[in-house]
């Protein structure tokens, strides 16, 4: 089976601004979580609003070697789990997909069992899968890993309700238990749940097929098992908020006036009243936001924490919205502390960035100069794709691949912006197989 991936280079020349508008897209942490979902019901289910990025495409390769049909085009994703067939989920684009961890709880709702590779993804530092094993045993399951894969298996008895406890806040595990739960025999109690607004988009969708699920969106979730999840209308995921965020964040750097539509503001509040304090000029609609740019801004210190707090998955795309400030910001982030590796990349590009005792602080940088740097993940890619358009002359992002994975048609995006830049195939003679 191949994979959907290609080399690819950024090359953005520096000194341009942003102006326009800009329409956010569907969620990627929904999007990757709503697929999984799908192989739950009992018939085809439709999504709108689904993010034309590389994960997409390699979660269709994944259905596909399930025997499951389906179909992407403007927006829409059409999935047909109806002829599903029981098979060990391999490496290949398991390896290259750190969200195809939801197939875990996913294939365990529906069969009882699971042969999943073990996930890849992003390299932002450990992410344990303890706390998703410690749900999937408490319903019943027995979990062995060995070869570089979990081996999840259930009794005659099937999957049972349980009360669990997280010993701490994990989208992935709550995401995960709650994929099992859903067709399991009795009552289940997730407390300590992560609420998100992705795990609330992922409970509507459900909900809408007959589960009977309460409490998504707060720390304790009620699940009570149903036979059988049905899809009667489209299931329209919600916008992006870490792509808002990141466009708010370049608007208010390098702007001259941008509007953010498509926007849920209550899902950003931690961040955007991080750009107030910041002294960013911002008007607040009910679903889009404006940016005027050009401010003298102040120095800020970042914390992330779970939702509702500041997200981990926008610090480093307000990193160089930090670089315009007065003097120190500081970053600290508490989930994932490793997530520095934009920070070499930056300083090579001039930027005042250093980090420390897992706090990262930020400078006032006004010599950025292009070079060529790397996008090691999303986030980080992003980030300097931002420090790119403040800094003068040319800069060529390698592993650009990596940004495409998280942001939509970001070349057009920036294009209604006012901004150009180009993507460059390194490799054409890779299989592309959807």
């Amino acid at each position: 089976m191949g994979i959907y991936r290609k080399m690819k280079k950024m090359i953005i020349r520096g000194g341009q601004k942003l102006s326009g508008e800009v329409t956010i897209g569907g969620a990627k942490n929904s999007t990757v979580a709503l697929i999984p979902a799908a192989i739950l019901a009992d018939t085809p289910v439709t999504f709108d609003s689904v993010p034309d990025i590389l994960d997409v495409h390699n979660l269709m390769l994944i259905l596909r070697s399930m025997n499951v049909e389906s179909t992407f085009s403007h927006g829409e994703l059409y999935v047909d789990p109806t002829k599903i067939k029981k098979v060990p989920l391999p490496g290949g684009a398991i390896k290259s997909l750190r969200a195809s961890y939801y197939f875990m709880g996913a294939l365990l709702g529906r069969f009882g069992e699971a042969v999943v590779g073990f996930p890849g993804g992003d390299n932002i530092g450990p992410r344990p899968i303890d706390q998703h094993i410690k749900g999937f045993e408490a319903l019943g399951a027995t979990v062995i890993e060995k070869n570089d894969a979990v081996h999840i298996r259930t009794g005659e008895e099937g999957l049972h309700g349980a009360r669990i406890f997280f010993d701490i806040v994990s989208v992935g595990a709550t995401i995960n238990v709650l994929l099992a739960a859903v067709k399991a025999k009795g009552t289940t109690v997730i407390e300590n749940a992560a609420k998100e607004p992705e795990i609330v988009d992922l409970a509507t969708f459900l909900n809408n097929m007959g589960a009977q699920i309460r409490g998504a969106g707060t720390d304790v979730i009620r699940i009570k098992g149903v036979e059988s999840l049905k899809a009667t209308n489209t299931h329209t995921i919600i916008p992006d908020r870490i792509e808002a965020g990141t466009y708010l964040s370049f608007a208010a750097a390098n702007g001259n006036g941008v509007l953010v539509k498509n926007v849920i503001t209550e899902h950003l509040e931690p961040f955007i009243a991080k750009l107030v304090e910041m002294g960013v000029y911002l008007e607040v609609n009910e679903d889009s936001i404006y940016v005027k740019g050009g401010e003298e801004l102040a120095p800020v210190t970042v914390k992330t924490a779970p939702f509702p707090g500041f997200a981990t998955d926008l610090q480093q795309p307000i990193t160089p919205l930090l670089m315009k400030a007065r003097g120190n910001s500081k970053i600290i982030d508490t989930l994932y502390p490793e997530r520095v590796k934009h920070i070499p990349e930056m300083q090579r590009m001039g930027g005042k960035i250093s980090s420390s005792n897992g706090v990262i602080t930020v400078g006032h940088s006004d010599s950025l100069q292009g070079t060529t740097v790397e996008a090691s993940e999303i986030r980080a890619g992003v980030s300097l794709l931002g420090l790119a358009l403040m800094s003068r002359g040319t800069t060529t992002i390698i592993k650009a691949e990596n940004i495409l994975r998280g942001y939509e048609r970001i070349v057009e995006k920036l294009r209604g912006l006012s901004v150009d830049i180009q993507i460059i195939e390194k490799n054409d003679d890779l299989k592309k197989q959807l």
